[in-house]
């Protein structure tokens, strides 16, 4: 079962910033934890890619979403209102990755049930630190809910 014995994840990434994708993939092979990284730019691909529409009909469904809120289009809050208000996707967990550190997005995003808000750090070093404490908690510390248990 995926979230047990540090089973590799599947970890869908929507982010619009190439550097970060570059920099958030480079963290995740840092933790040799053969985690599979997908990655979309808004969230318009993002809900594609969770409904499994399009291109993405045979995406697997995420075990964890690194959630950036300034995407084009459709933005990171109404991609997680939608999310936890689908019941067969509400258990994934959102970490919401932004460089916003308004409390408003604080506020707004854990009224909309993101499980944790982490501000991107500017320095490369200080993001690849991050990314790798994310993996760390989410993929080492915390047991992931399975994808079949019931809604």
């Amino acid at each position: 079962m995926k979230g047990d014995d540090h089973a590799p994840i599947d970890i869908l990434l929507v982010e619009d910033d190439p550097g970060d994708v570059r920099l958030t993939r480079e963290a995740l092979q840092e933790g040799k934890l053969g985690n599979t990284l997908h990655v979309v730019q808004d969230g318009v691909q993002a809900m594609a890619f969770l409904q499994k529409l399009g291109p993405y009909s045979h995406a697997p469904t995420p075990d964890l979403i690194l959630l950036d809120l300034n995407l084009p289009g459709k933005d990171g809050r109404q991609v997680l209102a939608e999310i936890k208000a689908d019941p067969g996707l509400r258990r994934i967990p959102i970490v919401i990755l932004t460089t916003s550190a308004s409390e408003q997005d604080v506020l707004a995003t854990y009224d909309l049930h993101a499980n944790c808000f982490v501000v991107k750090p500017v320095g490369f070093a200080e993001f690849l630190a991050v990314v790798e404490a994310i993996e760390h908690f989410w993929l080492t510390i915390t047991r992931l809910p399975p994808h079949d248990s019931p809604k």
